[in-house]
């Protein structure tokens, strides 16, 4: 079985690509933090090379960027290509069967939101509603 569950941070932003047989592709890395520190105190981290294909690449390049915390679920693969030198040269990446977003969009904004959930207030016909109200199970249509 080859399947990976990681979840990390992006390191810069992430780079649409094209195909020559016009698929799109997204490539970024993210940093994962190991479970362990170092005898510094310091946590170490592994960075990552992750690739998603077709719409889950034009999502991950419009919604995502550097610092942005995503879960990825995909495969790991290995490929190689001769390099202008002649030496053969080795690629190990993640090809991604899913991306979650775990940072929410507002609090990756440079507009200065700060996306904290208690800043954010629901709103119904144009009225802001400051809290919610109690609902007896009796009223509930379910």
């Amino acid at each position: 079985m080859n399947k990976v569950v990681l979840i990390g941070n992006l390191t810069k932003d992430p780079e649409l690509t094209t195909t020559a047989n016009g698929v799109n592709f997204c490539r970024f890395t993210i940093a994962v933090s190991r479970n362990f520190t170092t005898s510094d105190g310091e946590r170490e981290a592994d960075f990552l090379p992750i690739i998603a294909w077709r719409a889950q690449a034009d999502n991950c390049y419009k919604y995502i960027k550097k610092g942005s915390k995503v879960a990825v679920v995909g495969s790991v693969q290995t490929r190689n290509y001769e390099a202008n030198d002649g030496t053969r040269r080795y690629v190990t990446e993640i090809v991604a069967d899913s991306v979650e977003f775990l940072t929410t969009r507002n609090s990756n904004s440079e507009a200065g939101e700060s996306g904290d959930a208690d800043s954010v207030k629901p709103q119904t016909d144009g009225e802001v509603v400051d809290k919610f109200e109690p609902i007896d199970d009796d009223n509930l249509p379910f």
